[in-house]
């Protein structure tokens, strides 16, 4: 079973993820900000991944710490669920329309993190949340998941759409980067025999 729990608990977030690769897309999400429940529930249900997160931050001061934590143990859940990543399919590609926005991304689970971020915003809030914390979520589940990972918005004018473009972009990419190969299911998809390192 490709499944994890994770417990974070800091002086700013304390967060409890359960999650199932294998799963349906069933979620029930929890963080207190509506817009990033919304768009949790995307990756989800587009990825099959069953999830559950519940999570209480500073949400008086901001939120940044909540959303950034919940993109790192989400992450953490990926990765410790994914275990030495055998058999998976590992490289993946989706490009998701959405209305007028056409968004893509691309990504290697490679255990070598790295995010390229080319989205760009006309308004610096969506309802209550500000815009540029959704770079810090995707960088912060890319690190946690050991995902190298492009997201590009190749255009759009709506906003909403161009967010929630990239995380169904993600979940579609997700979903078929982590397939098991039934060609290979049990092997390490790299010439090295194991995930990690500079090359």
């Amino acid at each position: 079973m490709r499944t994890a729990k994770v417990a974070r608990k800091t002086n700013e977030t304390e967060i409890a993820v359960t999650l199932d690769l294998d799963g349906t897309g069933i979620y029930e999400v929890a963080t207190g900000i509506g817009f990033l429940d919304h768009m949790l529930e995307q990756l989800s249900r587009h990825s099959l991944m069953d999830l559950t997160v519940n999570a209480k931050g500073d949400l008086h001061i901001d939120f940044h710490h909540t959303t950034e934590d919940t993109g790192i143990a989400i992450g953490e859940a990926v990765s410790q669920a994914l275990g030495d990543r055998r058999g998976i399919t590992r490289y993946a590609e989706a490009t998701i329309p959405m209305d007028e926005t056409l968004t893509r991304a691309t990504m290697d689970i490679s255990n070598r993190p790295y995010l390229i971020w080319r989205v760009n915003f006309s308004k610096s809030k969506l309802g209550d949340m500000d815009t540029e914390l959704f770079k810090e979520w995707f960088q912060a589940f890319a690190q946690a998941a050991g995902i190298t990972l492009h997201i590009e918005n190749l255009y759009g004018e709506n906003n909403h759409h161009i967010i929630e473009s990239c995380y169904k972009a993600l979940a579609r990419a997700l979903r078929n980067a982590i397939t098991i190969d039934p060609r290979k299911a049990e092997d390490v998809p790299s010439t090295k025999g194991t995930l990690g390192g500079s090359l």
